[in-house]
């Protein structure tokens, strides 16, 4: 159990692991507070391999938290575009502004000043004032809470607020001084590499594996402790990839709810079979010259699934633009953000584009 122990004798040979170990990352090589920050907002539900190339646009186009405040939203959530989770990056984006008013531009040290931040909760604060700052606070993520759950045998639910402070607060006692950044990315990395999240852990290369409880009893299986997610809601759909020569419809999604403000090919709730897309197209004034059905293709939300029947509609050149209006594919692609949802009906309209 968390509480009978002591979580001082896996710094060193945690310390040790990691000096061999640490991978090289772009946010590791220059950890100024900002890179430090959307580094860490990316990873959000997401594996290190695919934010690289995000992180590394991302600061291209956006360098400073100067930039970031001043970028037009479509511009920031087309360079978010594939990541998912939108709200993350337009709180990023709320929060730069708070930083460029209040805070002259830079970001707080100090974690409680931080979490003051949208957007920005306690790991967040810990990973920014530790690895960037140096600061002694704990930076407790899914990766730490798997790795010392095993350790410690601990069985109490991650997912409760109160037993994530938990480990805060035994990590914090154990702070190495003046090593806080290493020792957080440590088991960090010891999550992500060896104590694996999917998957039997690597114990043979762990350097905690002759302190490690779970491994001890052979029950790793069992740590750690969480509440089964409710089972996601099934929502199937139509979508229309509505296309007249190099041009595609897009349309705006609302301001609020899933996906706000992102565009879309139109489309509609339930599974249309092609008579009934055909009527549907009829009823929109959209004279069509071939429908032609495409793969079908499923996106899964945190506690939602799409199930998607998509269709190619072709139009005439005497498409009318009052009834619906048509974005150039080479636009569509450079401009416009589209939901990784519907990337697999991005990828229908490109394979067209370029056949």
């Amino acid at each position: 159990m968390l509480a009978d122990y002591d979580l001082g004798v896996i710094v060193e040979p945690l310390l040790s692991w990691f000096s061999k170990n640490a991978r090289i990352l772009p946010w590791r090589e220059e950890p100024t507070p900002y890179r430090v920050w959307v580094s860490e907002i990316m990873l959000q539900q997401t594996r290190v391999e695919a934010v690289k190339p995000y992180f590394e646009r991302f600061m291209r186009e956006l360098p400073t938290v100067q930039a970031l405040a001043g970028c037009s939203e479509e511009r920031l959530l087309k360079l978010w575009e594939g990541l998912g989770y939108y709200n993350r990056v337009r709180n990023m984006q709320i929060a730069a502004k708070t930083i460029v008013e209040e805070c002259d531009g830079c970001l707080p040290k100090e974690k409680e000043e931080l979490m003051k931040l949208k957007g920005i909760g306690s790991y967040t604060a810990g990973a920014i004032s530790s690895i960037a700052y140096g600061m002694p606070n704990s930076a407790v993520d899914g990766n730490v809470l798997r790795v010392i759950s095993r350790v410690c045998e601990e069985d109490g639910d991650i997912l409760k607020n109160s037993v994530k402070r938990q480990f805060e607060t035994k990590l914090d006692e154990v702070m190495p001084k003046g090593r806080a950044s290493q020792f957080n990315q440590a088991l960090m990395e010891l999550g992500a590499k060896v104590c694996i999240p999917n998957g039997t852990p690597l114990c043979q290369d762990c350097p905690l594996k002759e302190l490690c409880q779970a491994k001890k009893h052979n029950c790793w299986k069992n740590y750690p402790v969480k509440k089964r997610d409710k089972a996601r809601r099934i929502e199937e759909r139509t979508v229309f990839v509505i296309r007249n020569r190099d041009s595609v419809v897009l349309r705006k999604r609302p301001k609020k709810g899933l996906l706000s403000g992102m565009y879309e090919f139109p489309n509609v709730l339930g599974r249309l079979k092609k008579e009934e897309a055909e009527i549907w197209l009829r009823e929109q004034g959209i004279p069509y010259s071939k429908v032609e059905v495409l793969k079908e293709a499923k996106h899964i939300f945190s506690h939602i699934e799409w199930h998607m029947t998509g269709y190619m509609v072709t139009v005439e050149d005497f498409m009318k633009p009052e009834i619906i209006s048509f974005v150039e594919v080479e636009d569509m692609e450079q401009n416009y953000a589209i939901p990784a949802a519907f990337g697999a009906y991005v990828k229908e309209i490109l394979s067209v584009q370029n056949y």
